[in-house]
């Protein structure tokens, strides 16, 4: 709802102003969104490694796919720095606004998620995989597929609307 509530935002700012201006949006929310992609899939193969009772192998995909959602936020704060070096900030113009805000509302979903991803790797380095966990890791990567979903649509906003 938070996603919509902005969205519905930022359409009616940018039809209502005569100062609406797209920024400039960084190189690297490209390689993030590959990086946030790859980290999805890793997971997914994580989950089917361990229904086929391949323990070792979903601690292998499980890892990766978490240290890919920990590099996806290093890049996003790249792309913060980035566009704090160029001289764009939230007060810049209604279109970074915007930019700011809605990446770091997503940002803050995905430490959530991240959060939940790490408890996950933990329990299953720690061979602590019960049937209560699966439920754990079914609802984590359903939670980072729904992110990743969720970063598509603000790149197509970004990059249609923006």
């Amino acid at each position: 709802m938070v996603f919509a509530a902005f969205t519905s935002a930022l359409v009616v700012r940018r039809g209502l102003s005569d100062d609406w201006a797209s920024m400039a949006k960084p190189p690297i929310l490209w390689l993030n969104t590959a990086i946030l992609l790859a980290s999805s899939f890793m997971l997914e193969m994580a989950r089917r490694s361990i229904r086929a009772g391949a323990r070792s192998r979903f601690n292998v995909w499980w890892t990766a796919g978490t240290a890919l959602g920990l590099l996806f936020l290093g890049g996003q704060t790249l792309a913060w720095i980035q566009l704090k070096d160029a001289g764009v900030f939230v007060s810049t113009n209604p279109s970074s606004s915007f930019f700011y805000v809605l990446t770091f509302a997503h940002a803050f979903h995905l430490l959530g998620g991240v959060a939940a991803l790490v408890y996950v790797d933990v329990q299953a380095l720690r061979l602590r995989l019960g049937p209560a966990k699966r439920t754990a890791i079914d609802i984590s990567a359903i939670f980072w597929h729904f992110l990743d979903a969720i970063w598509v649509y603000l790149m197509v906003l970004f990059y249609v609307w923006g």
